[in-house]
């Protein structure tokens, strides 16, 4: 009998009869044209294998992206011909990108880590192993192809064919992204105080209106959290519990926490970014805790079981008075078949918010890049490596969304040219 373990460690040196296989974005003539293009609203399958399998690495980069990529770009996986996917995420969010702006994340399920000219290998290890069939597929719901300035879409997908049948008791991968924009302040709680203010007195003995970040029927486990908040009332928002609902609980859950930063492993209303294996604040826009936030947490060690049902959710704020964007990718594995999602939200519902002048700023960073690409042909070894890296400097903020940072330092670039 097979036996699909979350660690590959312990089975690297215990030899099998499964075979090993790749497929990929490789140029079948030869050349090193190793990329795809995938045109604005276009669909493209990149994965149709036949089971059994386990799917163990998903990997991709872009060259020179437009950040709204990450969010108009979608992932969907159906697991043994199902009609309705098992995944379905923006394609940014699913591998750790909270809101559009870029971290680097090093831990044990996802890893984005930093190349040039505004690219970034992004990559994710869950297991995803299937019975008959997998299908993974990208569509591009944005208006301009998906790659940005290089319209280029690298990509691996590593997995095992199976000597033998998946075992009954092992549950398929599944993904879910949900946005409330914004959280609901319900009358109830604005009679008794006021609404984006940190609250010790307020309760919540209900959690009737906390944001949900999945609500499924079936036999699974959680495995995994991104949660982003984009803050807009300003100040120190964390103060929300999660409550997570299994099976028959009505008050109280079966889990019940005391405030975000313990979810994801940090110390009191952490102000400085950090990732780890299983858990990260890698997004913290602000010293004062505005704008942009996102963090994860892997359950690897402790996956949350439920038998019939579960409701994941967590406060915006303590006793939901905090009126912010939140949004979140639930990871999480269940025996088929799965509770349907909602219907997808169009892509212009999914883009977070931006700066006024962002367009001008990414057009200037396209036309440096331009410029440049064009004087390092002319110079070759003599173009100075000085504004080579203030560009790939400029690059990197940009795609942290650094924006006004970005700007400057583009500008400057401009004046070396």
């Amino acid at each position: 009998m097979i036996r699909i373990q979350f660690y590959a460690f312990p089975n690297i040196c215990k030899l099998n009869n499964n075979s090993s296989h790749r497929i990929s974005s490789w140029d079948k003539t030869g050349r090193n044209l190793d990329f795809l293009h995938i045109k604005s609203k276009e669909s493209v399958i990149l994965a149709d294998i036949e089971g059994p399998g386990i799917i163990k690495h998903l990997y991709f980069t872009t060259i020179l992206p437009n950040p709204l990529e990450f969010r108009n770009a979608v992932i969907r996986m159906y697991w043994d011909y199902e009609k309705s996917p098992s995944v379905e995420v923006p394609m940014g969010d699913f591998f750790g990108v909270s809101n559009c702006r870029l971290r680097l994340i090093n831990s044990l399920m996802i890893t984005i880590n930093r190349g040039i000219w505004g690219s970034y290998g992004f990559n994710i290890y869950f297991p995803m192993p299937f019975s008959k069939h997998a299908k993974i597929e990208i569509e591009n719901q944005g208006p301009s192809p998906l790659g940005g300035y290089m319209t280029g879409f690298w990509y691996h997908i590593d997995y095992d064919k199976l000597d033998d049948n998946l075992p009954k008791d092992i549950g398929y991968f599944h993904a879910h992204w949900n946005r409330e924009n914004l959280t609901t302040v319900s009358e109830k709680i604005l009679k008794r105080k006021k609404k984006n203010v940190s609250s010790w007195a307020g309760k919540n003995l209900t959690g009737d209106d906390n944001y949900v970040i999945l609500d499924a029927k079936g036999d699974g486990q959680l495995v995994g959290l991104l949660l982003n908040i984009d803050n807009l009332a300003g100040g120190w928002y964390g103060e929300g519990d999660d409550m997570i609902f299994i099976d028959d609980d009505k008050w109280p859950p079966s889990f019940h926490g005391t405030g975000s930063e313990e979810i994801f492993g940090g110390g009191a209303s952490p102000k400085h970014e950090y990732s780890g294996p299983y858990t990260g604040f890698h997004l913290i826009e602000n010293f004062n805790y505005s704008g942009n936030n996102g963090m994860y947490r892997w359950y690897i060690h402790d996956p949350i079981r439920f038998k019939q049902k579960i409701k994941w959710t967590i406060e915006h704020g303590h006793a939901n008075n905090f009126e912010n964007d939140y949004s979140s990718v639930a990871y999480w594995y269940q025996k088929e078949p799965h509770k349907k999602f909602m219907p997808f939200p169009e892509a212009k519902e999914r883009i977070p918010r931006l700066p006024h002048n962002y367009q001008e700023i990414w057009e200037k960073y396209i036309d440096t890049f331009a410029k440049i690409f064009s004087k390092q042909r002319q110079l070759r070894d003599k173009f100075p490596d000085k504004t080579d890296k203030l560009f790939q400097d400029a690059a990197h903020e940009f795609m942290q969304g650094k924006y006004q940072i970005a700007k400057a330092n583009l500008e400057t670039i401009r004046s070396l040219l």
